[in-house]
């Protein structure tokens, strides 16, 4: 009986478990509806944002001793390994730059800097929380280019790494640069434009920024709600799989239980006749 109770705690356990899956499936769903209703108008930022650089052939100047990592993740978890992508995809930056190369990283979201923080402490140059939580704004996204600039460190060549959405079951993990006001400055093919006053590159340079990291936000946004969902599906279905065991290995030790009670009863009637 001890053995039927423990099935028994168990079955009802598992059978919570996927109305919570199922649950959240639901609520990831309608989330990542949203999120890729947004990310279609999100995606003019970036674009127009880094239209300068292939207009006028710009390129981030790798070969600079310091560098700037801003990795994208978010305060939540229950998606799969998309938050874990992101930090290998920083370790093995830092990895293939080697001690030659002082590379910065800027967190935002609470998974990538936990995961980061094991082994890339000294590395952390800034951590963002209390974010993904709700749907990302460009109200953060000029929160975190500006903490970018007052940080005070002086980067030749910084780039993005997040999750670009493809397909509701498939991302991918996305370095994507950005080009700092100094590089802007003097590059010599901006000199086909009329004279660039300095304040105003500067100016642009800074909202280039917001704006990149703001369609970079939206994209990792709709990757990680297509992902929780996928994830929640997965475990919806796992759980009904091991409820199906476990009603069967029931319903077994049950009947089990049940034979040995008759067979003692009918054994104990037999020997008083």
């Amino acid at each position: 009986m001890a053995t039927l109770k423990l099935l028994a705690n168990r079955l009802k356990s598992v059978k919570n478990i996927q109305k919570i899956t199922q649950s959240m499936k639901m609520i990831a769903a309608a989330r990542y509806t949203k999120a890729e209703r947004e990310l279609k108008p999100a995606r003019a930022y970036g674009m127009g944002a880094t239209a300068l650089y292939e207009k006028a052939e710009i390129e981030p100047e790798v070969e600079k001793e310091n560098h700037l990592l801003l990795a994208l993740s978010s305060d939540r978890g229950l998606c799969g390994g998309i938050h874990s992508n992101v930090t290998k995809a920083v370790k093995a930056y830092i990895a293939e730059k080697g001690d030659n190369i002082n590379v910065k990283v800027v967190t935002v979201g609470d998974k990538v800097r936990m995961q980061l923080q094991r082994t890339h402490a000294d590395n952390i140059a800034l951590a963002v929380n209390e974010y993904g939580r709700k749907p990302p704004t460009f109200t953060e996204a000029s929160n975190i280019a500006s903490s970018i600039l007052d940080l005070g460190y002086e980067f030749d060549t910084a780039e993005i790494v997040f999750n670009t959405f493809r397909t509701v079951v498939s991302y991918r993990t996305t370095l994507q640069p950005v080009i700092p006001f100094e590089t802007l400055n003097a590059s010599e093919n901006l000199s086909v434009y009329d004279d660039i006053d300095a304040d105003i590159l500067r100016n642009y340079s800074e909202f280039q920024l917001a704006s990149i990291i703001y369609t970079c936000m939206m994209e990792g946004a709709c990757s990680e709600q297509s992902s929780r969902m996928t994830a929640m599906d997965n475990a919806t279905k796992n759980a009904g799989e091991m409820i199906d065991k476990l009603t069967l290995k029931y319903n077994r030790t049950r009947q089990a239980v049940i034979t040995r009670e008759l067979v003692e009863i009918i054994s104990g009637a037999a020997a008083i006749e």
